[in-house]
């Protein structure tokens, strides 16, 4: 994730300093996106668009790192026994194996439910 840029508003209105020694400190507390797997909202669907006609099982809604993003990719395609990749927080897997994912991240503990046709 991006961290987020400060407005005006967020520095309470200090614009300058001629304080060599000045720093300014946030009062607002650290964000921490490591969620549990309970916590997670997953949603399967089919794709095929933009694909040639052929079918990919789409898992969206994953919030966290990129490496536990990888992590459940590899789980998943070693459990189905095909190819795919993770990246932008989406996760694919060739062919149509939705019935099958969602039985398997809810064993893993998410919340995890099927959308699209």
């Amino acid at each position: 994730m991006k961290p987020k840029k400060n407005t005006l508003s967020d520095l309470g209105g200090i614009m300058y300093s001629t304080d060599p020694s000045f720093v300014f400190e946030s009062n607002e507390p650290e964000e921490n996106d490591e969620l549990t797997n309970a916590q997670q909202d997953l949603r399967v669907m089919l794709d095929r668009k933009n694909r040639g006609g052929k079918a990919v099982t789409l898992v969206t809604g994953f919030r966290g790192s990129d490496e536990k993003l990888e992590i459940l990719a590899k789980m998943l395609k070693t459990k189905c026994g095909v190819g795919g990749g993770a990246k932008d927080g989406e996760v694919l897997i060739q062919g149509d194996f939705r019935d099958k994912i969602v039985s398997l991240l809810q064993k893993e503990g998410y919340k995890v439910k099927k959308s699209g046709g």
